[in-house]
């Protein structure tokens, strides 16, 4: 039986989270989070305010849907407290995320950083990823509901790194070009001044989220396209992050990694 906590318990995904872990077997709900508290009870267990309470709830994994202004510091009260951790919540920049692998490392902690827990977005990465090798050209679309915090989203970053793992260079072969409305050609990403990949976010009700990469060659384009439908479509890839985390003591960004 794996002890799990959940914060940002009141929140979507933190629900929805909860729905997971009541419903499996093999996990028991042993603590609730969030700052703001809309709820005060879920199911037996009551809505703490402060994360400090997980230090003696016999957590064995937090699970933590929070937000951009909050996930940095709670990541580090995690590994500090040497609470293992699957972390979902977005908006990390690059070197947070290295001085949480660096906590990690030092507390012997187990941790977990998805940007995207939905199997097919995640076989979405890898697919961009292998036809990178084959392009001159790249850019991404994401959609996202009109309350999310970040942009571009976790995903897409995600994506833009593996695709540069095999292709540093897009946007081969374009013209000089001018914004006559700054932004209308997006973000330019870039690692080292390498990459190169356009990445424009659509914010608008309607959306749960969904990407979609395009690549282009002479006299050819590819389009590679995902949709989440409903947040259901996460808990598989979050149960087998806590699965994961539970049995390893080691760093992992991207859930890529462990399937």
């Amino acid at each position: 039986m794996i002890n799990i906590a959940v914060v940002g318990a009141c929140g979507k995904m933190g629900k929805e989270t909860i729905k997971m872990v009541l419903a499996d077997s093999d996990f028991k709900l042993v603590a609730a989070v969030d700052k703001y508290k809309t709820e005060d009870k879920i199911g037996d267990i009551t809505v703490n305010e402060n994360i400090a309470s997980l230090v003696n709830s016999k957590t064995d994994v937090v699970v933590d849907f929070t937000n951009p202004a909050s996930i940095y510091e709670n990541a580090k009260f995690y590994m500090q407290n040497k609470i293992k951790a699957v972390i979902g919540t977005t908006g990390l920049l690059k070197e947070q995320i290295e001085e949480i692998e660096k906590l990690s490392l030092e507390n012997k902690t187990g941790c977990i950083i998805a940007p995207n827990f939905s199997l097919g977005a995640i076989l979405m990465m890898k697919f961009a990823s292998f036809a990178s090798k084959y392009f001159s050209n790249a850019e991404i679309i994401e959609y996202h509901h009109n309350q999310k915090h970040d942009a571009p989203s976790g995903t897409a970053i995600k994506t833009a790194q593996l695709m540069m793992e095999n292709n540093d260079n897009f946007k081969l072969g374009n013209c000089a070009e001018k914004e006559t409305l700054t932004g209308s050609r997006g973000g330019n990403y870039q690692e080292n001044n390498k990459g190169n990949i356009q990445i424009h976010s659509v914010r608008m009700p309607g959306f749960v989220a969904s990407q979609e990469v395009i690549f282009g060659s002479d006299g050819q384009t590819l389009k590679i396209h995902h949709d989440t439908i409903n947040r259901e479509c996460y808990m598989s890839g979050v149960a087998l992050a806590i699965n994961h985390v539970y049995k390893n003591n080691k760093f992992i960004y991207g859930l890529e990694k462990i399937l």
